[in-house]
């Protein structure tokens, strides 16, 4: 019996319907706006610039540039993934008039926008945001004289890391890669299969029965568990070095599943000593990893009510009056602590415009004398340090009052950037650099907004969009 065929409307068409439809984009919408005020030129010679300096030759067909810049914007205006990107570009017309293709059926796909965006990194989206917060300053939207800056956390997207956590996902996900490298290390998947199945029992015992028992049962578990995990990472070494001949000719995901492999066991080198030190201690190790997946995070004390804790990466943010933020990524952990931004935000600030600010404001953690007169021999007239317990502020009056305001001003300004529309905070990210260009590019979308949104008052124009 045939299937019964959806019945079509009753009307039927004289003339095939054209799927080619002829739309004209509203002259007051955003995206229009940010395409006729934009210099292109300037930013493609910036990203050739990037380029050029991240690449080894460059043999191969010249890259779409003007598109590819146009998509970047397209995903920090919009949150959403490469392959919705790649989607929109292709049938929404204000994101093909963004991307310079209304006169072409050419669309960039999802992975030529993801490996571009990878070629930039953090410090290259980084200059795309200098380049549009000094285009602020030229249309006097942004003022460089009085700034504020703070210290931020940027969650990552990890569940939270206790140690029974953090080994059972390694057990796993070492038998989960381990099949897909075919033949490669098929000798080590058969010993090791009694060990997998162990570590299953063990992590079913912990989590039904872990609540009733006392802490000393608790830890060994956790200790026989982490038994376990040595010998897959004894067996896992012996069958890396024995195939590390074969993986030469591994292909495709066969060759992503490789790599996974050899990044897990170099990663629990690290952390199974750290697990170790936990058990018998009771104390967290220092530098402690806190996610498999990206062993660069760490944890970073808050003091939140409800969230003391965040795992993840540490940002300073300055702030122009106006409005318009500056990011940096810290290398490291202690690199960007709050008494140590205070002047480090001055002298990025003085690098970029070439000159200090005139007043400058930071809360109570950066408060020091040695701050305030790393400041002053910097050019900063005004130091508004927030003072520590009664002492008094350097500044006082009107400019007190101002600097107190833009201080409090930052705080709006972080927010906004984590806010779901930009995706600064626990970003879809697998790794420590895609976090970076991640941040990098909510901070770059919140900047053109308000830059369109600063032209639009003027001119006195409802944008759309």
């Amino acid at each position: 019996m045939t299937a019964s065929r959806r019945p079509r409307s009753r009307q039927a068409e004289l003339f095939a319907r054209p799927k080619r439809s002829v739309i004209e984009i509203a002259a007051t919408h955003r995206l229009v706006m940010i395409t006729e005020e934009t210099d292109w030129t300037e930013l493609e010679e910036l990203v050739q610039a990037i380029r050029r300096s991240k690449l080894k030759n460059e043999a191969g067909r010249p890259p779409h540039l003007r598109a590819l810049i146009g998509a970047v914007v397209f995903r920090a205006l919009r949150r959403m993934t490469y392959r919705d990107t790649e989607d929109q570009i292709r049938h929404y017309a204000p994101a093909r008039y963004l991307c310079g293709l209304t006169e072409t059926d050419w669309t960039p796909d999802a992975n030529t926008i993801q490996d571009f965006e990878q070629l930039l990194g953090e410090d290259g989206v980084k200059k795309l945001n200098e380049h549009v917060v000094k285009w602020a300053v030229e249309e006097k939207l942004a003022d460089p004289t009085v700034v504020a800056a703070d210290t931020t956390a940027q969650e990552a997207a990890v569940p939270y890391p206790n140690e029974m956590r953090l080994m059972a996902t390694f057990v796993s996900a070492i038998a989960a890669a381990s099949k897909n490298v075919g033949a490669v290390l098929q000798g080590f998947v058969k010993r090791a299969g009694g060990l997998f199945r162990a570590a299953k029992t063990k992590l079913r015992e912990f989590r039904l029965f872990a609540k009733t028992k006392s802490k000393a049962a608790r830890s060994r578990l956790a200790s026989a568990m982490a038994s376990i995990v040595h010998q897959v990472q004894r067996g896992l070494a012996g069958g890396l070095a024995r195939a590390s001949g074969q993986a030469r000719r591994l292909t495709k995901h066969r060759k992503a599943a490789w790599r996974r492999i050899q990044q897990l066991h170099q990663t629990m080198q690290r952390l199974l000593p750290q697990i170790r030190y936990w058990i018998r201690t009771g104390f967290v190790a220092k530098n402690k990893i806190v996610s498999l997946y990206i062993p660069e995070i760490y944890a970073i004390l808050r003091g939140k009510i409800g969230k003391p804790i965040e795992f993840g990466l540490n940002w300073g943010i300055e702030r122009l009056r106006g409005g318009f933020l500056l990011a940096t990524l810290a290398k490291d952990k202690l690199e960007l602590m709050d008494s140590r931004f205070a002047v480090r935000a001055v002298k990025d600030h003085q690098a970029l415009f070439g000159k200090a600010p005139t007043s400058y404001a930071y809360d109570r953690a950066g408060s020091s004398e040695e701050n305030v007169a790393a400041l002053k021999k910097l050019g900063v007239s005004h130091v508004g340090l927030a003072p520590r317990g009664k002492a008094k502020w350097r500044v006082r009056g009107r400019v007190k009052a101002r600097l107190i305001s833009e201080r409090a001003q930052v705080e709006g300004g972080i927010g906004a950037i984590k806010s779901g529309k930009y995706g600064f905070n626990r970003p879809p990210a697998k790794s420590a650099a895609a976090m970076g260009v991640c941040g990098q590019r909510a901070v770059l979308g919140f900047n053109l907004n308000k830059l369109m949104n600063g032209l639009a008052e003027r001119r006195r124009v409802v944008l759309v969009g």
